[in-house]
């Protein structure tokens, strides 16, 4: 009789908690860590581009030094960051991770600049496939980086709404970090990757021109 009565009191606990949010997030929780996972993934790859990019640009422009080191330094720092599925729930750490991220998109926009003054450079193939795959790269970067947004922004409204609250704070669910609003006014902008052709003039408007792409984010 006793296990009989505990057992209906583990169904209507259960019941209750699904009805305060607690599968919710639970389910929430899960997206983000796949969410996040991606992220990770596209900026590894970004990250593996780097030194090939870097050699390639340095047999035809050697003295453009302190731009390769400066890309170089940038991919150092975000390779010392150790980004696990944790670091969304360390708002310190994750915003520490992503001006690393920053400054390794900010080095990659000067260096791709830089090569436009090399016309051998762009013409040459191995460059040119660097070029697509960095492009490639940055637009995953991109759906993944909104995806994660999504799904944290779910989450953290269940975080902060009446009665889901209370089920989170029993259960220690906290909300989780995001990207700025400035980093992602960067991310709406699609890279810029010029493959050597000629580029038509831009058309006169009255509205001044947006400010060039950038290897973002």
């Amino acid at each position: 009789m006793n296990r009989m009565i505990a057992g209906l009191m583990l169904v209507i606990a259960m019941l209750g908690l699904s009805g305060c949010g607690y599968n919710t997030l639970q389910s929430s929780d899960e997206q983000i860590k796949a969410s996040w996972a991606e992220v990770l993934n596209q900026y590894q790859r970004r990250a593996d581009l780097v030194p090939n990019l870097v050699n390639v640009v340095k047999g035809f422009a050697q003295q453009e030094k302190d731009i390769l080191l400066g890309v170089t330094n940038a991919r150092a720092r975000v390779g010392s960051i150790q980004a696990t599925p944790e670091l969304v729930n360390d708002p310190a750490a994750f915003r520490k991770f992503q001006a690393a991220q920053g400054e390794l998109s900010s080095a990659l926009s000067r260096l791709l600049v830089v090569t436009e003054n090399y016309p051998q450079l762009k013409s040459d193939q191995n460059f040119r496939d660097l070029q697509a795959q960095l492009e490639g790269t940055e637009n995953r970067t991109t759906v993944a980086r909104q995806r994660y947004i999504k799904a944290v922004q779910e989450f953290n409204v269940t975080v902060r709404s009446f009665p889901s609250n209370l089920t989170a704070m029993m259960f220690g669910f906290k909300e989780k970090a995001q990207f700025t609003v400035e980093n992602e006014k960067e991310i709406s902008k699609p890279p810029v990757v010029d493959f050597g052709g000629a580029t038509p003039a831009p058309a006169k408007s009255a509205i001044p021109p947006s400010p060039p792409g950038e290897y973002s984010k």
